[in-house]
């Protein structure tokens, strides 16, 4: 049991959910939260510790702890620990997974989303969660501004950053991979665009993605097969990035007939 705030184990796991160096520096990061948690242990990310307050866990049954290293820490300890002041009364520190281009097993036909140097957590979260819901193959994420382990992303995705294999590389890296696999490269921006759904996305398609205040740089839009864009029916010109990635990618499933099962 841990009951003081003061203990080391708690200042560093409050060192991980508040600096990106820390993360880089040890190879750590904390996952909240039982859902999130469970989609760690799935996917098999080696879970180095977790914590614990049983007056907050709430009920459930959670077999896949049994064989992790469970501290029990006190209500007070938890709650100085916790990122975002839930009361589901669970931490863990796991060791990140770094995966490169290399690695990705792809399908005859991939579906791929692109995201070029998004800035915040939450939107990347959002569109990981997106991925995994339109069963993409991969997120790729090239010349990223924010860490896949930053806490708020994991928590925005709810998980998926586990679910859905996601690569951090350089644009130039990650068009010559796309390339010589034959992918088609469909970059959404307002400039010289067609409407997304005349465009064939049947075929091996990353969907690409920049900032929602610049936009993607040249290296993309010299790069593409197409550029396509969402219309817009209002009086704004576009959308936020997590939406118009979810728009896309389900555009692709809708051309590819794939059904999903209740």
């Amino acid at each position: 049991m841990i009951s003081s705030v003061q203990n080391p184990r708690v200042k560093a796991v409050l060192a991980l959910q508040q600096k990106s160096a820390e993360r880089r520096r040890t190879g750590l990061f904390v996952v909240e939260g039982r859902r999130e948690l469970e989609h760690c242990v799935e996917e098999r990310f080696e879970v180095e510790s977790v914590y614990v307050c049983k007056e907050m866990v709430g009920e459930g049954e959670d077999v896949w702890m049994d064989r992790l290293e469970v501290i029990e820490v006190t209500r007070a300890v938890y709650e100085k620990m916790a990122y975002r002041g839930s009361t589901e009364g669970m931490i863990a520190v796991v060791k990140e997974r770094k995966l490169q281009l290399g690695d990705l097993r792809l399908r005859e036909k991939p579906l791929l989303m692109v995201v070029e140097r998004v800035e915040k957590p939450g939107n990347l979260g959002a569109i990981l969660r997106s991925a995994d819901a339109a069963g993409v193959d991969a997120v790729i994420v090239c010349d990223a501004l924010t860490d896949l382990w930053n806490p708020n992303l994991i928590r925005s995705s709810i998980g998926a950053v586990f679910t859905v294999p996601c690569v951090l590389c350089g644009s130039d890296e990650c068009i010559c991979f796309l390339k010589e696999r034959g992918v088609q490269i469909l970059t959404a921006q307002l400039q010289d665009s067609e409407e997304y759904y005349d465009v064939d996305m049947k075929q091996g398609t990353a969907i690409v993605m920049g900032t929602e205040a610049t936009g993607l740089t040249e290296v993309w839009r010299q790069a593409a097969d197409a550029h396509i864009r969402i219309p817009m029916l209002g009086r704004l010109d576009s959308l936020n990035v997590s939406v118009s990635a979810a728009v896309l990618l389900y555009e692709a499933v809708r051309q590819r007939g794939e059904a999903f099962m209740s």
